[in-house]
C-alpha cells in the first residue's frame, strides 16, 4: 500500500514538475534568444495537437490547410511580377504558401514542407525589391519571409538563413526608414497596421542579429499603430467597412498576438476600449444571407475572419462567433483555404468551446465615429429574417463612397436593396485615372460606382454629394416594435437642399420603411429617389412596384402628397472607364420640389411572406 501510495506521490510530482516547467514565465530576452519566437513559441504545438483530439472541426480545419500545403508543393515559386503600381497579389500569395507550409511542418514534421517553404523564400528573397513605393506589397513580404525564417530556423540551411535574413533586412526592413515609403507611419488606415505588422515580424525573426535596429522597429510600431486604433473610436465601428476592416484589423491582431507572447502587458488595451470591442461591429455587418453590408469599396462576398476568434478569446465571448461558425460548418473547407492568415485560427480557436457559441441576444447595433451606422435584424437564426444595415458619415473617409443615406435591405432569404462595391482599381488606374484623390471635383467621383448615381440614396438636380458633408445618426430605437435610426444628411446636399433627414426602420418585425423629409430654399430641386437592386422590377402603378428574385417578392409602395410616379433606370454606366453592372436595375421616382417647400416621401417595403397592411405613417419627429 505504502509503495502504491509512494508512486502516486512520484507521479503527482512529475505532473507538477512538467507543468510548472511547461508554464514558467520566460524573460522577453530568454524568448528572443531561441527560434521559433513569432506567434506561436517551441512547444506550443501541442497545444494544438490537443483540439485536434477533441474539436472535428479543428480536425477538419486542420486537414484542409494540410491538403493545400500538399498542392502548394507542386506549384513552381512565386516570380516577380508587378500588376500596374502593385507586386501585392505576388507578396499575398507568397504569404499563403510560406504561412501554411510552415504550419503544416511544426504539425506533422514531415520536411517535404519546410524543403519547399524555403524554395520559396529564397525565390522571395532574389527578388530585385519588394516594391517598395507601394509598401502594402513589402509589409506582407517581409511578414511571409520572416514566419518562414523564424518557424523553420532549425531546418534552413546555414546558407538559406544569411540570404533570407539579408532580404528581410535590406529589402523589408530598411526600406521602411526611407521618407519615401513609410507614409504609413502617419497614416490611420489599414496602410498602418499591415505595414506596421509587417516590420515587426522582420525585426524579430532577426532580432539577435540587429537588435538596435530591431527594437526601433518594434519601438516604432508600438508607437505608431494606436493611430489606425483611434479609427475605432467610439464603438469600434472601422470606417473603411467590412473587406478593409478585414485586411487591416487581421493584421493589427497578428501584431498584438506575437508581441503579446513576448511583452504581455506592455499593450496597454484599457486606452484602446472601442478596438477590442470591434468583434461586435463584424458580427452584425454579416446578413442572414451570409453576405456583408458592403458600403464603401467594399465587395458584398461574407468570408471567415480568423482575427474574430482573437476578439472572442479576448473578451471571453464565444458568440462573437455565432457568424464565423457559418463558414466553419462546411463539409468541405477547403473553401476558406484561399484566406493566407488561415493558420492562425488554429492559434486563437483552440480553446473556444462550440457548445458555447451561443446565439448573440441583441439584433441592434449602432455606431457613431467616422462612420455612423446602425445594423438590425428580426433573427440571428431565421435565414429569411429582415435585415437592414443603414450608413451616415462622409465621402471623404478612406475607401470611401458617395452613399451617405443608402442602406441594403434583406428579408425572405433575398438580398433586396443591393451595392456595387468596387471596381477593380487596376482597371483605372492603368487608364492614367487618379482615383485618391477626395476633394469635391476629383477623379474618382466620375466612377459611377463609387458616386450617388449608383447608391440607394438621394440625387438632387443631377449633382455629386459634398465631400465635405457629413451624417452621424441622430436618434434610434432598437424597441422590437419599430427598430429605427434617423440621420440628418442635409450637408451632403447643402448647394441643393435647406435640409433633408431620412430615416430608416422596421416596423413590427415584418417590412422596412424608409423615410424622407426635406424642404428647399429659394430654387427648385429636382429630387431623384432610387434604389439598387438585382431583383426583376414591375411597375404595378403610379406609386407602386413588385421586385421578384430567386421565386421571392417584394412589394415597394411611395406614399407622399407629392404626385409620384414609380420608374426605373438602367444601372448601366455610359463611360469607356466604367465596368457594366449586369443583373441590376434602379428602382425609384423623380420629382421637382418648388421652391421654399417641404416635402415628405415615405417608402414601404413590404416581403412577399408578410400580410401586414403596412399602414405605418409617421413624422419622423415621431418616430
Amino acid at each position: 500500500m505504502k509503495q502504491i501510495e509512494n508512486l502516486v506521490n512520484l507521479f503527482i510530482s512529475a505532473v507538477l514538475i512538467t507543468f510548472v516547467s511547461c508554464n514558467r514565465a520566460d524573460t522577453p530576452e530568454e524568448i528572443l534568444s531561441r527560434h521559433p519566437r513569432i506567434l506561436l513559441l517551441e512547444g506550443e504545438e501541442e497545444m494544438i495537437k490537443k483540439s485536434l483530439e477533441t474539436s472535428r472541426v479543428w480536425k477538419d480545419m486542420h486537414e484542409a490547410i494540410l491538403g493545400k500545403s500538399d498542392a502548394i508543393i507542386s506549384l513552381p515559386p512565386v516570380e516577380r511580377e508587378l500588376t500596374g503600381r502593385r507586386l501585392l497579389g505576388k507578396s499575398r500569395e507568397v504569404l499563403r504558401r510560406i504561412f501554411y507550409l510552415s504550419y503544416s511542418y511544426r504539425m506533422t514534421g514531415d520536411d517535404k514542407y519546410a524543403e519547399r517553404a524555403e524554395k520559396e523564400m529564397l525565390a522571395a528573397a532574389g527578388f530585385s525589391d519588394w516594391n517598395p513605393s507601394h509598401f502594402l506589397d513589402v509589409g506582407e513580404m517581409t511578414m511571409a519571409l520572416a514566419i518562414g525564417y523564424d518557424w523553420l530556423y532549425h531546418k534552413l540551411s546555414p546558407g538559406s538563413r544569411e540570404i533570407i535574413r539579408e532580404a528581410i533586412l535590406t529589402k523589408g526592413l530598411e526600406p521602411s526608414f526611407d521618407s519615401d515609403y513609410n507614409r504609413f507611419l502617419s497614416a490611420e488606415h489599414n496602410w498602418n497596421q499591415v505595414c506596421n505588422t509587417g516590420m515587426t515580424y522582420g525585426a524579430l525573426a532577426i532580432y539577435e542579429y540587429y537588435p538596435d535596429l530591431a527594437r526601433e522597429v518594434i519601438d516604432r510600431a508600438y508607437n505608431t499603430i494606436t493611430l489606425a486604433k483611434a479609427d475605432y473610436k467610439p464603438d469600434g465601428a472601422y470606417p473603411e467597412g467590412y473587406g478593409y476592416w478585414r485586411y487591416g484589423t487581421s493584421f493589427n491582431v497578428m501584431f498584438l498576438s506575437a508581441v503579446d507572447k513576448i511583452w504581455p502587458g506592455r499593450f496597454n488595451y484599457d486606452d484602446y476600449p472601442a478596438f477590442v470591442e470591434t468583434g461586435s461591429f463584424v458580427k452584425n455587418m454579416l446578413a442572414p444571407s451570409g453576405m456583408c453590408y458592403n458600403w464603401g469599396d467594399n465587395r458584398a462576398g461574407g468570408s471567415l475572419s480568423p482575427a474574430m476568434f482573437w476578439f472572442a478569446e479576448k473578451k471571453n465571448q464565444p458568440s462573437l462567433l455565432w457568424k464565423e461558425k457559418f463558414f466553419l460548418d462546411r463539409d468541405d473547407l477547403s473553401r476558406v483555404t484561399s484566406e493566407r492568415l488561415l493558420p492562425a485560427i488554429m492559434i486563437w480557436g483552440k480553446d473556444i468551446p462550440f457548445d458555447k457559441i451561443v446565439e448573440p441576444d441583441y439584433k441592434f447595433y449602432v455606431a457613431r465615429g467616422k462612420m455612423p451606422l446602425i445594423l438590425m435584424r428580426t433573427s440571428w437564426t431565421d435565414p429569411g429574417a429582415i435585415y437592414l444595415g443603414f450608413k451616415g458619415g462622409s465621402p471623404s473617409v478612406n475607401h470611401g463612397h458617395m452613399d451617405v443615406g443608402s442602406f441594403v435591405f434583406e428579408a425572405d432569404g433575398v438580398r433586396w436593396a443591393i451595392d456595387l462595391g468596387p471596381q477593380g482599381y487596376h482597371s483605372l488606374e492603368s487608364l492614367g485615372m487618379n482615383i485618391w484623390g477626395r476633394s469635391q471635383d476629383a477623379e474618382r467621383w466620375t466612377v459611377y460606382r463609387l458616386n450617388n448615381f449608383s447608391h440607394s440614396t438621394l440625387t438632387v438636380n443631377g449633382e455629386l454629394q459634398r465631400v465635405d458633408g457629413y451624417a452621424g445618426i441622430d436618434r434610434y430605437s432598437d424597441d422590437p416594435g419599430f427598430s429605427f435610426g434617423i440621420s440628418d444628411i442635409s450637408s451632403l446636399y447643402s448647394t441643393t437642399l435647406e435640409s433633408v433627414t431620412r430615416g430608416a426602420g422596421i416596423v413590427d418585425m415584418e417590412y422596412l420603411v424608409i423615410r424622407d423629409e426635406l424642404s428647399t430654399g429659394p430654387d427648385p430641386a429636382v429630387v431623384r429617389w432610387q434604389m439598387l437592386t438585382g431583383a426583376d422590377v414591375t411597375v404595378t402603378g403610379n406609386n407602386s412596384a413588385t421586385l421578384a428574385l430567386d421565386g421571392r417578392t417584394l412589394d415597394l409602395r411611395v406614399d407622399s402628397p407629392q404626385y409620384i410616379r414609380v420608374t426605373t433606370w438602367s444601372s448601366q454606366p455610359g463611360t469607356e472607364w466604367d465596368v457594366p453592372n449586369p443583373g441590376t436595375i434602379l428602382v425609384g421616382f423623380e420629382v421637382t420640389v418648388p421652391a421654399n417647400a417641404r416635402e415628405t416621401f415615405d417608402v414601404k417595403f413590404i416581403p412577399g411572406s408578410s400580410d401586414t397592411d403596412a399602414d405605418f405613417d409617421r413624422n419622423l419627429a415621431d418616430w
